[in-house]
């Protein structure tokens, strides 16, 4: 299973790489776009979830490594207020 990383800067201009074991991610964020904080949210814990699921269904079991990411990002994004923006720089496949 094709795995990948997205590149994030923050409202705060700090950036994050993060992980995600499906190419799904792609589906939901687009690099040179930014989101709302709140979209962006929701965005990333579809894209997450569905990126879990995947490994469940071709090994039986659920990606901790997407879960960890996604409260990851959770936490990093509880630091910023609603109207935040959070940019996607770019997706690097793992």
């Amino acid at each position: 299973m094709p795995a990948m990383h997205f590149h994030l800067r923050w409202p705060d201009r700090s950036e994050t790489r993060c992980y995600s074991p499906s190419l799904v991610i792609k589906d939901y964020l687009v690099p040179g776009s930014s989101y709302p904080l709140p979209e962006f949210l929701d965005r990333s814990r579809e894209a997450l979830h569905i990126a879990s699921e995947r490994v469940r269904a071709k090994f039986g079991y659920a990606c901790s490594m997407a879960m960890d990411q996604l409260a990851q990002i959770e936490a990093t994004a509880g630091r910023f207020d609603a109207q935040a923006q959070v940019e996607v720089l770019r997706f690097d496949e793992a």
